[in-house]
């Protein structure tokens, strides 16, 4: 009797458990199609995207490389004589013309100097010009009046000789700049090896960088050259001055000076730069976010908007940057191309529209 009971309890409770899932077997056999029947492409609620509506922009063959801002011209300023500063005319970053005076060591010998010859120059004139009288009267032979020359002649080198030395006591900006960190102070004693301080021409900047040796045919002077710098977002421009004529046997690169604008001041030498060498252009095409980009067995593709639902669209792909790719065939201008969210999208199902953006504003 017990042993009756005990299992009556037991299939009691296993209708329990498994009776809501006999059930719901039994309602999914009734249905067309049987329990087989597969899920149709598109069903469920409507998949959240971002769209891009497609433009055609210049697209161009680009080379990337990184780089350095180089200043123009750049030099330390050195006294060419060992002397005692009597006059100092600069200040940290001061912008300074050709030629203006910037440092002055001691001259008073030379001065002296110079005063000591004027008065022989003077003295030796006179003798010539006595000479000269006598010569006319020939009083005196040729080679008399000749000696009284040579002295004015060589008195007047000296003179000269002394000036240049007075001269070295100057030091002179050698071009147009901006003076950096000065290193002396007035009534120091320097020599030609003290670093007064350094001048710095930096409009226009340089940019010196390297690409790859395989690219060496396609780069000329006059190439253009775009680039970013890591103290703004802003993007430059530049063209390419000189190329090396050999390949770094070391790196396998070839070595590019190009030259921007740079009257803003913010090209500062030293920045890392980011490089994009334009080799050619193909004028107007389009281009899409690699990111919307879909590997296919046979290809690839993307997933268009049309009449609120994906359509999966096989693509030709041509010129593939970081973040841009050429499309050759298969989508058009106007197209509305889904950018995000292409996990959740499936074939002919429908699409919610999130955000639809400018090219510009996915870079």
């Amino acid at each position: 009797m017990k042993t009756a009971l005990w299992v009556g309890v037991i299939l009691l409770i296993t209708g329990v458990i498994f009776y809501p899932k006999l059930k719901t077997l039994w309602a999914t056999e009734d249905r067309p199609g049987g329990a087989a029947a597969a899920p149709k492409p598109g069903g469920g609620g409507p998949a959240a995207v971002n769209v891009l509506v497609v433009q055609t922009g210049r697209v161009d063959d680009v080379v990337k490389a990184t780089g350095t801002i180089m200043p123009n011209e750049e030099v330390e300023l050195h006294s060419e004589v060992s002397g005692r500063i009597t006059g100092l005319y600069i200040r940290e970053g001061q912008l300074v013309g050709k030629g203006q005076v910037l440092l002055k060591t001691f001259d008073d010998d030379l001065q002296a100097q110079i005063r000591k010859l004027e008065y022989q120059k003077k003295l030796a004139q006179e003798n010539e010009s006595r000479q000269k009288r006598l010569l006319d009267k020939e009083a005196i032979s040729q080679q008399e009046y000749d000696i009284s020359l040579t002295g004015v002649n060589t008195i007047q080198a000296e003179i000269e000789n002394v000036r240049a030395q007075l001269s070295r006591t100057v030091v002179r900006a050698p071009f147009s700049g901006k003076i950096g960190l000065r290193y002396v102070s007035p009534g120091a004693y320097i020599t030609p090896a003290t670093r007064i301080a350094t001048l710095t021409n930096s409009n226009p900047a340089k940019l010196d960088f390297a690409i790859p040796a395989k690219y060496s045919n396609s780069i000329r002077r006059g190439s253009r050259v775009n680039f970013t710098v890591e103290n703004t977002e802003r993007s430059f421009q530049a063209i390419v001055t000189a190329v090396d004529p050999k390949i770094d046997p070391q790196t396998r690169t070839l070595q590019i000076r190009a030259q921007a604008p740079n009257a803003s001041g913010q090209l500062i030498p030293g920045l890392f730069a980011r490089v994009d060498l334009i080799l050619s252009s193909k004028g107007q095409a389009i281009s899409i976010p690699t990111e919307a980009i879909l590997p296919q067995i046979n290809g690839q593709a993307v997933y268009l908007i049309r009449g609120g639902k994906a359509v999966l669209q096989p693509v030709t792909l041509g010129t593939r940057g970081d973040r841009e790719v050429e499309i050759l065939t298969g989508v058009s201008a106007g197209d509305s191309l889904v950018v995000s969210g292409t996990q959740q999208v499936r074939p002919g199902g429908p699409v919610k529209v999130q955000l639809s953006a400018q090219p510009d504003s996915l870079r």
